[in-house]
């Protein structure tokens, strides 16, 4: 099964379905056949009427194809071909080598005892406990 994202007009996903498989080719009713590569089940789906004024973009939960999986909300870059996700925190920025979102303070690891949680209010990662029975 083949996933695919819609995004609007301002490169934003709007939503992402499950289609087929790229290489995958279907016969319509009336002998059209459709698929075979990603480019054409996208132009399929765009062309649908339920999608109208949507662009529709292959993605993959493997991060395969455009590096991220696509999300609502997230963003498509057509000049880097990537899908970059919501921004978690206004003071995180960008990684432009893997299109994550990256805090301004380096995440110190979880361990089995504690886990760490974003303070934005403080912009530092803020140690939780773990409790155990």
């Amino acid at each position: 099964m083949a996933h695919y994202a819609l995004i609007n007009s301002d490169n934003i996903v709007v939503q992402v379905i499950a289609g087929v498989d790229e290489n995958t080719i279907q016969t319509d009713l009336d002998g059209t056949q459709v698929g075979g590569t990603s480019k054409a089940w996208e132009d399929f789906y765009a062309s649908r009427p339920w999608f109208a004024g949507l662009t529709c973009k292959r993605t993959s939960y493997n991060k395969s194809i455009r590096v991220n999986f696509a999300g609502v909300g997230g963003r498509y870059e057509p000049n880097f071909d990537v899908f970059i996700p919501i921004q978690p925190y206004p003071s995180w920025k960008l990684n432009y080598t893997t299109y994550q979102w990256e805090a301004p303070v380096v995440h110190p690891g979880n361990t089995e005892e504690y886990f760490y949680q974003w303070s934005e209010l403080n912009k530092e990662w803020i140690k939780v406990t773990v409790f155990t029975e």
